[in-house]
């Protein structure tokens, strides 16, 4: 209830009935104050007409008065400039640590907010606000949306700079573990993390103009190479294949030189995986983006454009992977290259992020907007996320839009953040009467990247 009430003053939601102090002086919000989501009063800076006196100090909100001494305001000078107590029951007097009491006020939250914000609570299907999505107005979702996704990149920056941290302030670095993450496609998004994690890359930097090196030591890192870690049927295979003993014995060299300890291949998942995703296929694809310095952060930084972030990015297989999923006899020749979805995946989660992150730390915004810019330059992702919102009548036209979305659901939806989402402020400020019964939906999508 206290979060409501708070929401209810933040917006100015208030009963139609003069408010007044419990010693019967009227009160005037004039300005509500800077919400203060930390340690300390709730609302900053308020600024309240009490009796015809303006005061300007900071409003503290409880579901009942009592809550101030029991959460020990009365002891803490920080509270001592609190002009104006807000709460929904009044039991007892509030005094601060300096003994001064201070007025107080009841709040009653207006019945149909409280009713909506009931409603929200108890609907267990996704949205729960779909009833109020198709009237609202195209400023409000693209101002709402907008938001959204600054949001999503702001969150991503925050894991981008944690791995700059381990990375030793390497932005390089972490950018290859970024793009090595993302390669996994989620099912081996926690290998190529810990293999790229490794603290190797610095022997691969010294053979990076040797695409036969790199390639050796990126499989052979990952534990590839290593004939124990296979079933039997692969091991034979391997052993047979010509290529495979080259990379080995190219592997051992190389491990030798730098004091190398590969990861234990068993870390890999093959299973109900299209072939096309085989760790083999992906590392010999980031083999061929590092070798040709492609990856690298000033060359993301030149993209001015989403299509020369594609042709920037786009990664092919070595030749011997054109004809093979697994160590052993070739297949049937096919082009073994990142797909446009899957390069879009890769500039999502990857470039675009970095991009931003890297602006942000450089203090760069033009760098920041770039990335911004890009991001609605892509198509829109198509997941059961993205699908589900459609059907609601928020349709993603691009990927910021479904990057947007996808921050809604994971980061308010949820979490039931209603009171901090513009959705749910719409719903909750309209006629409790007027709200129609909500159609059944599916469950509870999953999803996104």
């Amino acid at each position: 209830m206290e979060a409501l009430l708070q929401y209810a003053w933040k917006h100015k939601m208030f009963p139609l009935k003069p408010l007044v102090t419990t010693d019967g002086l009227a009160v005037e919000v004039i300005d509500a104050g800077l919400q203060n989501r930390d340690a300390g009063p709730d609302f900053f800076n308020a600024k309240v007409k009490i009796g015809g006196t303006v005061w300007i100090g900071n409003v503290e909100i409880h579901d009942r008065s009592s809550c101030w001494r029991v959460h020990g305001h009365d002891r803490d000078r920080a509270y001592d400039n609190v002009v104006l107590h807000v709460a929904g029951v009044v039991d007892a007097d509030v005094v601060t640590s300096e003994g001064r009491r201070v007025p107080q006020m009841v709040l009653e939250v207006p019945r149909d907010v409280a009713a909506n914000y009931e409603a929200l609570l108890r609907e267990d299907r996704y949205p729960p606000c779909r009833a109020v999505i198709p009237g609202l107005d195209r400023l409000t979702v693209h101002g709402w949306m907008s938001r959204l996704v600054a949001e999503r990149l702001e969150r991503k920056t925050a894991g981008i700079e944690a791995r700059v941290e381990l990375c030793g302030g390497s932005w390089e670095q972490a950018l290859f573990v970024t793009m090595a993450r993302t390669y996994g496609f989620g099912v081996n998004g926690d290998a190529f993390e810990r293999w790229a994690s490794g603290g190797w890359l610095h022997a691969a930097a010294h053979h990076r103009d040797d695409l036969f090196q790199v390639e050796a030591l990126f499989l052979g890192q990952a534990g590839l190479l290593d004939p124990s870690a296979m079933t039997e049927s692969r091991r034979e295979a391997a052993l047979g294949d010509e290529y495979f003993v080259r990379l080995r014995r190219e592997y051992e060299y190389l491990a030798h030189k730098f004091g190398l300890t590969p990861m234990d291949g068993g870390a890999w998942k093959f299973l109900r995986m299209r072939p096309q995703n085989f760790p083999y296929i992906r590392l010999s694809q980031l083999a061929g983006l590092y070798h040709s310095r492609r990856s690298d952060l000033s060359r993301l930084a030149e993209c001015a454009t989403a299509a020369d972030m594609r042709r920037l990015l786009a990664a092919e297989a070595t030749p011997y992977w054109q004809e093979h999923y697994v160590f052993g006899p070739p297949v049937r020749r096919s082009r073994k290259a990142l797909s446009p979805s899957s390069l879009d995946v890769v500039i999502i989660n990857t470039a675009l992020p970095v991009l931003f992150a890297y602006g942000r730390h450089r203090h760069d915004e033009a760098m920041c907007g770039r990335a911004l810019d890009m991001m609605s330059q892509l198509k829109a992702e198509d997941n059961n996320i993205t699908r589900l919102w459609a059907e609601c009548g928020l349709k993603a036209e691009n990927a910021a839009d479904s990057q947007a979305l996808i921050q809604l659901k994971r980061e308010y939806c949820d979490k039931r953040d209603c009171l901090k989402c513009r959705i749910g402020y719409e719903y909750l400020r309209k006629d409790a009467s007027s709200r129609p019964s909500q159609s059944p939906l599916p469950t509870t999508p999953g999803g996104g990247a």
